[in-house]
């Protein structure tokens, strides 16, 4: 199983990735050991995750919500 998730970073900003161990991935974004999107935005916080068969379906889910407008992750986020 494959987890989607997005993050919160300090400055309000969001990211996406894909992780089979969300709260080891987690920990490596925190320690300024995961993206280089995350390590001057520390620290993170998981708001949202999605639960995936396949690291492919993972991956393109990622694209899809990378996609989006922030405004449309958000909705996401909140459930709406």
């Amino acid at each position: 199983m494959w987890f989607l998730y997005i993050l919160e970073c300090q400055d309000g900003s969001f990211y996406t990735g894909i992780t089979k161990d969300i709260e080891r991935r987690l920990k490596l974004h925190n320690e300024g050991k995961g993206a280089k999107f995350t390590r001057s935005r520390r620290p993170v916080k998981v708001i949202y995750q999605e639960l995936l068969s396949t690291r492919s379906e993972a991956l393109i889910r990622e694209y899809e919500i990378k996609a989006l407008p922030k405004v449309k992750k958000q909705t996401l986020v909140l459930g709406y």
